[in-house]
């Protein structure tokens, strides 16, 4: 019982399992004002917070913008759950302290380099790792306790996120995964996202991870103060780039059951705290709003390593790639390349390198060679640089 304004509903068929349906059902847009329940009659008609909201359930809000934000910018969605996320224990530094994850950037635990930089696919762990330990930070910019800047982060997993949700209080996430599907539990329903795919989590919201394949990798970009948004069109005309129906928001599902010992686990200003309490934070009968998490579908994608070009620095086609192209002569015109996706997070902020990136062994110390061979084609003869 979901619907979306100015979009629709839509069922993706999966692989069935003890643990998730055979389809999940998802509303479609960017942007768009959804609403979405459970149990029918759930959300109260006609206001916000009424003293009694139906079935018991409790009212609360989740703002991603604040409060008194213009309209065209406001972003919050409205949650009526069985128990309020507020009923928990104090939260405390996490115990082992996660020391690969970081929200500000400045050269007392990252460097600066011009150069190209390459790694290769980093191994799955050997002992048992969930996407919250499993996840590093590559390289950023900014501080997550000014609101300006990015952070860019790669996960390696090969365990489901058991009796604990992930929160992220420092940015949005966007996800990226490269092997393996997740199945991402959020307040406002289940997202399953698979390779060439990807998953936005906005900031604040809780999340649980699971990798109904066995171990996964992939990517993740966080942006501090900000949301993402889709770019305007401009010259390329009312049908070009991504379209609001290519993006996913999930409908509502809610657990009722006791958990005794669940744990929160908060990203604050970089660092990991946790809270316990005794039931699931995924309780949301019904909620409404424009502050949701969404994927964006796409199609495949292989398993791969990744690069960093600084600001100005040089890069492009390597020299095996450029050769094999000239040869061609004038048959080297556009061709489809198959089984490959490549994709990009660009930022106008320099970018620190973590100190663990640099020097990480997957880490490609010769990738400069790649262009070394470039040799001159120039000639002066009829204009013709083909020899």
């Amino acid at each position: 019982m979901s619907h979306s304004e100015d979009g629709g509903c839509v069922a993706i068929t999966k692989t069935s399992s003890l643990e998730w349906p055979e389809d999940l059902e998802y509303m479609t847009g960017f942007g768009n004002s959804f609403s979405s329940e459970a149990l029918a009659g759930a959300l109260p008609e006609g206001q916000n917070n009424p003293l009694f909201c139906p079935f018991g359930l409790y009212a609360e809000q989740i703002s991603g913008t604040a409060f008194t934000s213009p309209r065209r910018l406001n972003q919050r969605s409205w949650f009526y759950r069985i128990r309020p996320s507020v009923t928990h224990e104090p939260f405390q530094a996490r115990k082992p302290r996660h020391d690969k994850i970081l929200s500000e950037f400045n050269q007392d635990n990252c460097s600066f380099t011009p150069n190209q930089l390459r790694w290769r696919p980093a191994d799955f762990p050997e002992s048992p790792t969930d996407f919250i330990d499993g996840m590093y930070t590559m390289c950023g910019a900014g501080s997550s306790f000014l609101r300006h800047g990015f952070a860019i982060h790669m996960y390696a997993a090969n365990m489901s996120m058991e009796g604990c949700a992930f929160c992220n209080a420092d940015g949005d996430f966007l996800l990226v995964p490269q092997t393996g599907r997740l199945w991402i539990t959020t307040e406002c329903g289940r997202l399953q996202v698979s390779p060439g795919e990807i998953v936005v989590v906005p900031q604040g919201f809780r999340f649980s991870v699971g990798l109904p394949d066995g171990p996964s990798r992939g990517y993740v970009a966080e942006v501090f103060g900000t949301h993402f948004q889709l770019p305007d069109l401009g010259p390329i005309g009312a049908n070009g780039l991504a379209s609001p129906r290519d993006f996913y928001v999930p409908t509502a599902w809610y657990e009722d059951e006791a958990h005794i010992g669940y744990t929160i686990v908060q990203k604050f200003g970089g660092d990991l705290f946790t809270a316990k309490q005794d039931f699931s934070p995924f309780n949301v009968v019904a909620w409404h709003g424009n502050y949701v998490p969404y994927k964006a579908k796409a199609e495949g994608f292989l398993p791969g390593g990744a690069t960093i070009h600084a600001c100005m620095t040089p890069h492009g086609p390597d020299n095996t790639t450029y050769e094999k192209a000239i040869e061609r002569g004038e048959d080297a015109g556009p061709y489809k390349i198959k089984d490959a996706l490549a994709f990009m997070f660009e930022s106008s902020l320099l970018p620190h390198i973590c100190t663990w990136s640099l020097e990480s062994p997957y880490r490609d110390a010769d990738y400069y060679q790649c262009w070394i061979g470039l040799k001159s084609h120039f000639s002066t003869e009829n204009g013709d640089c083909r020899q």
